[in-house]
């Protein structure tokens, strides 16, 4: 038995992460991220540069709904919303759209023996990411970056 089941089911999420990146890109949103989880429930966070209201939410909501019948995607619940103050960063274009921004950021690999850094995102050049710490700089690799949220400031 193997790897097939798991593969074809990473296949099926992948189909759909397409299908509802290409509905919400169409209707001039950006897919932040998609989260399938227990229970047929998913998670749908959407943004556009001047925020998300519940108006949003509720057209792309039921955009999604229709879309879903029409595909025949299995699923119990839907929820849509904004990814939050702390937005997760997932894209390259995400941290040159919030340079200027303070983040965390986990390493998949540690650089210089840590894994976990927090400053203001700089420039993105060639893969490459420049964060600045309290006037130090350090560069670090997109490609080796697992997760990385804004730091809200309050």
């Amino acid at each position: 038995m193997g790897f097939e089941p798991v593969f074809y089911l990473w296949a099926v999420i992948m189909d759909v992460v397409k299908l509802v990146e290409a509905t919400v890109n169409g209707m001039g949103y950006e897919l932040v991220d998609f989260e399938r989880s227990g229970r047929g429930l998913l998670r749908v966070f959407i943004d556009k540069p001047d925020g998300i209201s519940v108006d949003d939410c509720q057209a792309v909501s039921n955009q999604l709904t229709r879309l879903f019948l029409v595909e025949n995607v299995d699923y119990e619940r839907l929820e849509v919303s904004s990814p939050g103050l702390d937005r997760p960063l997932k894209k390259d274009a995400d941290f040159v759209r919030f340079a200027g921004q303070k983040a965390q950021i986990k390493l998949r690999m540690p650089l210089a023996g840590r894994k976990n850094f927090a400053g203001v995102i700089g420039p993105v050049n060639d893969g490459i990411l420049q964060l600045d710490m309290d006037g130090s700089q350090v560069a670090i690799e997109l490609s080796n970056v697992d997760k990385a949220r804004l730091v809200p400031i309050f």
